[in-house]
């Protein structure tokens, strides 16, 4: 059955609750820590050995629908009406948006060492311990753009300069790609030492706290964020319908430097041995409102 994705600034006291409820039970479970564990075993940068598949790569974007729909079905068991909302970060640019009330995913962390304080996953209710990737305490933290290194959240301008690119991705097909929608949308500054994030990446920076690095599926907000990204996906290949959906076609050849270390149109993702083409279409299995 085909399932609709909201807009988290509309939906109701009882979805946020429902929400909220699906996510903590998948919490209790220890399934949700799975999620985070295999966020950071995939988690592979540039610079290291080996494939990339979920960051720096072509399968940026079917890589984590596959990761969103296998949470959202795990949401789903628990409660079969919940769905993944998304937050449109150039809309709710504010810490007052709705998504950050204490009845859905609480407020910013507090000056003195960033803890989450409102909101259910706040540690003081004692149903939002980090066992993953623990840095600073085992509770969840935020630092809203960043005071002492200010970052904002991007922008309509800048949202739309990524949806204008004609095609997937480019050939180094990483973080340096000088071209194509996948990088664009990503967020990696265009030269290397430049600190000048974009899009996706500047909001998992404006978030801060537990937002920053591979373990940002410790926020909840990942979610949501991640939802938005995959809409942006699914309006650009309707902006663009004469485009190659993605890119490589076809493995990279010998003595090229991406050889086995990004994946081309029909080979398999893991964790899930997933082929990159079964994700292009989502709407078989949902759509957004």
């Amino acid at each position: 059955m085909v399932h609709t994705r909201q807009n988290q600034s509309t939906l109701s006291k009882s979805q946020k609750k429902r929400f909220v409820d699906a996510v903590l039970a998948v919490k209790r479970t220890g399934r949700y820590d799975e999620f985070v564990r295999t966020h950071i075993d995939f988690y592979t940068g540039d610079g290291d050995g080996g494939l990339r598949v979920a960051h720096m790569a072509p399968s940026f974007f079917p890589w984590h629908r596959a990761f969103l729909l296998e949470f959202e079905r795990a949401l789903q068991r628990v409660d079969p009406s919940v769905t993944v909302p998304y937050w449109d970060w150039t809309v709710d640019r504010t810490p007052g948006a709705s998504l950050w009330g204490a009845d859905f995913l609480g407020g910013n962390g507090r000056r003195s060492d960033r803890r989450v304080t409102t909101g259910p996953f706040a540690a003081a209710h004692g149903a939002w311990t980090v066992k993953e990737a623990v840095t600073d305490g085992d509770f969840l933290m935020r630092d809203f753009g960043r005071p002492q290194d200010p970052v904002q959240l991007p922008g309509k301008d800048e949202l739309a300069a990524a949806m204008q690119e004609p095609v997937y991705d480019a050939a180094p097909y990483n973080s340096l790609a000088p071209a194509g929608f996948r990088n664009k949308l990503e967020g990696w500054p265009v030269r290397r030492g430049d600190r000048t994030w974009y899009n996706h990446n500047r909001v998992h920076r404006w978030v801060s706290g537990h937002m920053l690095g591979a373990g940002s599926v410790n926020d909840p907000v990942f979610w949501l964020h991640h939802a938005f990204v995959d809409l942006c996906w699914s309006r650009w290949r309707e902006r663009h319908p004469d485009a190659a959906p993605y890119l490589p076609a076809t493995p990279p050849g010998i003595g090229d430097s991406q050889r086995h270390r990004v994946l081309a149109l029909d080979e398999t993702m893991p964790p899930w041995d997933t082929p990159v083409r079964a994700m292009l279409d989502h709407r078989s299995l949902y759509r957004y409102a």
